[in-house]
């Protein structure tokens, strides 16, 4: 069956979304393809922790939050700031706010019943959505290919914009599908790797069964990689039963996973008093401690939890845990072994995509003129805290827009 040509928009994500709104408000009919029974899921399981629209931090420095692509992404930025989507949301209905992180939040902190405004206005404005449409590749005449319930689609589109997501949470639709359709057409694409990731680390097995789920509270990572590239914030993470994961993590996955990739491992040292001199923490530990426990004077001294307590056990050896100087030093300064990061599956977004270079500067590819691409697809990547949501929404209406003036130039 072959469908009427048409704007295509293939993905239900913000990206996807977002294209499909603008294309509407310029008065084209478009079509909207994803392969889930309905549009939104991972931006629905965001919205869990309380959906991050995006930050209220400064625009430089917010700029500055997508590193090695600040370049490619800040012109996006510019068109849809954090203030534009935070006026966008309120044309929905939805008021936000900013906690005390910075961050920006719906009123209601639900991702629902934003995007069911979001639904509304788009099916209002005539786009029409087919779920359960896969999209499998080209013809070879050039029409966009689909498995959907009613078998083969083909859909002569006049112009498609492709944000198909990266490969984190497949589950939800985002399952790296595209990159060998990509390849095929001579487009270069960067391998798809894990962002804001947790990572495996060798912990004793008495270790992982006790406090596997256990937050680490206010302490200090701090990582320089063999670039010498630093890290230093405070904040916390989980401790896994494989190993670490939380917003500190997060905050600096990026070069620990390049790290990994590059020398076999990260090392990543904590701070686990950052309250306290190390002058203050050796006097504490090197305190006559008579006939009781190392953890029970690490208790008393320090308020020692065991959770820290444990930790000293994990990385020193018997004979430095009867060294003060060495417990103390340790404590400052606690050499913690990344192995490997955890799965692409698992990850919260992913790294690569397709490379700018295959793009022009309204985000159509050059080796098929007519298909634009954005979201999570292209190769960036940036830490939680609202950043991907706002780039990727950004990333949508500017593709939308470089389609509108492409048809243009056609007629």
């Amino acid at each position: 069956m072959t469908l009427p040509s048409t704007l295509a928009v293939i993905g239900g994500g913000p990206a996807g979304l977002m294209a499909a709104e603008r294309l509407a408000a310029a008065g084209h009919t478009v079509d909207l393809y994803d392969a889930m029974p309905s549009v939104g899921r991972k931006f629905l399981l965001a919205g869990r922790g309380g959906l991050n629209l995006t930050h209220s931090e400064p625009f430089d420095a917010f700029a500055g939050r997508y590193g090695e692509r600040r370049a490619q992404i800040e012109p996006m930025l510019r068109r849809f700031d954090a203030d534009a989507l935070r006026a966008w949301a309120q044309g929905l209905g939805i008021d936000t706010f900013v906690g005390t992180s910075g961050r920006v939040f719906p009123r209601e902190m639900k991702a629902a019943p934003l995007l069911r405004a979001w639904l509304h206005r788009l099916r209002a404005s005539g786009v029409r959505l087919h779920m359960r449409h896969r999209w499998t590749g080209w013809t070879d005449d050039g029409q966009l290919r689909f498995e959907s319930p009613q078998g083969e689609v083909r859909v002569a589109a006049a112009a498609t914009v492709l944000a198909c997501g990266g490969a984190s949470w497949p589950r939800l639709g985002s399952d790296g599908a595209w990159v060998p359709l990509f390849k095929a057409r001579g487009c270069h694409v960067a391998p798809l790797v894990p962002a804001n990731c947790g990572f495996d680390v060798d912990w004793t097995p008495f270790f992982a069964e006790r406090f596997a789920g256990q937050p680490l509270k206010s302490v200090v990572l701090a990582v320089q990689d063999r670039a010498r590239r630093h890290f230093r914030r405070k904040g916390e993470f989980v401790v896994t039963a494989t190993g670490v994961e939380g917003s500190l993590v997060y905050a600096v996955s990026a070069l620990l996973r390049d790290e990994i990739a590059a020398r076999g491992e990260a090392v990543l040292h904590l701070d686990l008093l950052p309250d306290w001199t190390p002058e203050r923490v050796l006097a504490a530990v090197a305190h006559p401690r008579g006939s009781r426990s190392l953890g029970s004077h690490l208790k008393s001294r320090l308020n020692l939890d065991a959770i820290r307590s444990a930790l000293l056990h994990e990385v020193l050896d018997k004979a430095a845990l009867q060294d003060p100087a060495r417990v103390a030093a340790a404590l400052k300064a606690l050499p913690l072994r990344l192995l490997r990061p955890r799965p692409i599956a698992e990850a919260i977004s992913t790294a690569g995509g397709v490379r700018f270079d295959s793009l022009d500067g309204h985000l159509m590819l050059r080796e098929a003129p007519g298909v634009f691409c954005a979201g999570e697809m292209l190769d960036w990547e940036a830490p939680t805290g609202g950043y991907l949501l706002n780039a990727s929404m950004a990333s949508g209406l500017v593709a939308a827009e470089g389609v509108i003036g492409w048809l243009q130039q056609q007629r």
